[in-house]
């Protein structure tokens, strides 16, 4: 309702502005040329009464005759000039007080939005919907950047994404910019360094891995940092180390870690022996489950190991516990498919064939 009457007041003003110099024009006098000729003529016989040149008995005729037509003339010019104006006048108020709302209406109604709520010079900057490319959202954040180079926030949203979009030396330059403004932190040293390992293509540098061991120091569980300090001692041909750091991961990671596979991988990719499945304190706990939750952990956990094995099909071990796992839940045409996945890939490495088929032969599934 307040918007309305804010409409009304200013319709009212404009309506006012229109009539008020139509009103002005109303009271002003109007005057044609026989008035002034008889206002001379008058001025002329006071002119002559003071040189002597006429009588005042005929100056008095005379200024009684002038006069008698100034006001004739007079009223014929006030008729001729007000009367037509009057009618221009009435035309104009009823334009202004009728043609005015409806105009503004006609236009407001389908272009405005009299419900929009406020929206301040802050929020004009950022996008008003998601429908923007992600390049023009970074190049505003950017932008505001160049503008507050402390702001350690805008840092610490630009960094992870100019990372995805694959801008590893700004991802770079922001993730030090993040820990400069926005305060220091594990994951933070974590993140710096694997941008640092992806811009050498994957080799955990000397600059990485102080970063790293930035981050162990930190947290000394940060996940991220430990499986890149494993890498580096993989890549420095240390494969015990790293089979030791990766063995410790696991064996402290939650059941559900999403980095499990990928630790897993590595630590196979080592030959660091068979990957813990749970760690103790998942194990405890399970004891403490419900069947039925049980149940549902385990099935978890084969999934998973399923998944990985989609992505990483040379892992003979891996495909040795899938299939036994099924067969101990009893899902023998799980069990099937998952030794005929296996053999198709490793199919192309004869020795990896030959170990998935001598340890499947106790499962009873080929017969």
């Amino acid at each position: 309702m307040t918007l309305w009457f804010v409409f009304a007041v200013m319709t009212a003003a404009a309506i006012f502005a229109v009539l008020l110099p139509l009103g002005l024009g109303a009271r002003a006098a109007s005057g044609g040329r026989e008035v002034v000729v008889y206002k001379d003529q008058l001025a002329e016989i006071e002119r002559d009464v003071e040189t002597g040149l006429i009588g005042k008995v005929e100056a008095e005729a005379a200024r009684v005759e002038i006069s008698r037509r100034l006001l004739a003339a007079a009223d014929q010019d006030s008729e001729a000039a007000v009367t037509p104006s009057l009618g221009l006048r009435r035309a104009a108020a009823v334009l202004a007080l009728i043609g005015l709302p409806i105009v503004a209406l006609a236009v407001y109604l389908p272009l405005g939005s009299p419900q929009l709520p406020d929206f301040p010079l802050t929020a004009r900057a950022a996008p008003a919907n998601g429908t923007q490319p992600l390049e023009t959202l970074v190049s505003q954040v950017e932008q505001h950047l160049q503008k507050n180079p402390t702001d350690g926030r805008g840092w610490t949203v630009l960094a992870p994404v100019l990372a995805r979009l694959g801008r590893t030396e700004d991802a770079i330059r922001a993730y030090r910019n993040m820990i400069t403004y926005a305060g220091d932190g594990a994951a933070k040293r974590a993140d710096l360094g694997e941008m640092i390992t992806a811009a050498a293509g994957g080799v955990v540098t000397a600059e990485a891995k102080a970063e790293f061991e930035r981050a162990h120091a930190l947290e000394a569980d940060e996940p991220k940092s430990n499986y890149y300090l494993g890498l580096a001692a993989e890549q420095d041909g240390r494969k015990d180390d790293a089979a030791g750091i990766w063995r410790a991961m696991l064996g402290k990671a939650p059941a559900d870690a999403p980095w499990r596979p990928l630790v897993a991988a590595a630590l196979g990719r080592v030959g660091g022996g068979e990957v813990p499945a749970l760690p103790s304190e998942a194990m405890a706990a399970a004891k403490d489950m419900s069947a039925d939750d049980r149940d549902t952990m385990i099935r978890g956990m084969v999934e998973r190991l399923a998944t990985r094995l989609k992505q990483n099909g040379d892992d003979v071990e891996g495909w040795l516990r899938l299939v036994r796992a099924y067969v101990v839940m009893g899902d023998l045409d799980k069990a099937k498919g998952a030794l005929s996945d296996a053999r198709q890939a490793v199919s192309g490495d004869a020795e990896r064939l030959r170990q998935l088929n001598e340890g499947v032969k106790t499962f009873g599934l080929d017969g």
